[in-house]
């Protein structure tokens, strides 16, 4: 079943359009009508509609394929990417070397399949500590930089200049629900404060402190306090395991650094208050994930922690390795 609001049909084009543009709007499913009005799927509550369940169709394919209104050469159209990383009105994509001669023809159906992208560019990966990624423009005109939407909020960025991942919205969201009114919140590795955001506007801690190493994110995060009302926030730019023993003891400390967050764990327990929660993401091979699980434990008991291990895949990054989200709490 999916969470959905009830809208008179007059209403329903410019609610959904507002909806889309919030970030609120599940797009993994088909809106329904039912008598007068139709049924929106939503990620979180709205304000000021009926919130019913139905059993609503999912989409057969990706809103905007770009690849429907793309003509290549026979054979070359199986190379192409299923997805794409889109951040405010800039579409990031991996392009295969295969596929080079191409890059322009490939960024103008992006955005003629998506009509909210403003330019399109190459993506060659994130790249050293400040994980910024390597972009190069394909379509369209402007720099990378832009505001993302998501779940009601706006978050300044540039991916050529700060960290930023859009595909966590939903973990975002998933941790604000969690925190309690006054809480001490760190962000290990906040990048411009996404996580910070989200648990300012939805939750109510004593303070969230975000800190990267990158100025770049500070400045970024800076805005997207203003912006959002998030008075809560506190960005700092330095090395978290510098910054971290200069805190207040945290009651729930996020690290999301995926290839190497468990090196910085013995001292995020350090940090964390007793029935705190550290929330952290890795990737790694799945079958090498039960053992991590194991030595994070022995870790913890060496280091005088007891602890208890949540944890889900969140998402396959290679046929043989995963994104897994693990959720570590203190006793």
């Amino acid at each position: 079943m999916v969470q959905c609001i009830r809208v008179p049909k007059r209403d329903g084009e410019s609610v959904r359009t507002r909806l889309l543009d919030d970030g609120i709007l599940d797009v993994s499913f088909r809106i329904s009508a039912e008598d007068d009005s139709l049924l929106l799927p939503i990620l979180i509550p709205v304000e000021g509609y009926e919130t019913v369940e139905r059993d609503l169709r999912p989409q057969d394919r990706p809103v905007g394929d770009y690849r429907s209104v793309l003509d290549l050469p026979d054979g070359l159209g199986d190379l192409l990417p299923v997805s794409f990383d889109v951040v405010g009105d800039v579409g990031m994509i991996k392009v295969p070397e295969e596929l080079d001669p191409f890059r322009r023809e490939i960024g103008e159906a992006m955005m003629k399949a998506n009509r909210s992208l403003r330019c399109v560019f190459s993506d060659s990966g994130v790249k050293g500590d400040l994980r910024i990624r390597d972009l190069e423009l394909m379509a369209g005109e402007g720099t990378s930089e832009t505001v993302h939407k998501e779940f009601g909020a706006r978050m300044h960025t540039d991916p050529a200049k700060v960290y930023f991942n859009p595909r966590l919205a939903g973990e975002r969201h998933r941790i604000a629900s969690m925190v309690r009114d006054g809480e001490v919140v760190m962000d290990m590795f906040g990048g411009v404060a996404p996580f910070g955001i989200q648990i300012c506007r939805f939750a109510n801690p004593k303070v969230a402190y975000s800190i990267d190493l990158n100025p770049e994110a500070e400045r970024f995060a800076l805005i997207n306090r203003d912006d959002n009302h998030a008075e809560q926030l506190v960005p700092i730019t330095g090395d978290a395991t510098v910054v971290a023993p200069t805190l207040p003891s945290a009651d729930r400390i996020i690290m999301n650094l995926p290839q190497i967050a468990d090196r910085f764990l013995p001292l995020a327990l350090d940090r964390l208050n007793h029935g705190g929660t550290v929330h952290m993401y890795k990737i790694i091979e799945r079958e090498d994930f039960p053992t991590l699980c194991e030595e994070m434990g022995a870790m913890a008991a060496e280091n005088g922690h007891t602890i208890e291990i949540e944890t889900f895949e969140l998402k396959t990054y290679s046929p043989t390795m995963s994104v897994y989200s693990i959720d570590v709490h203190k006793m």
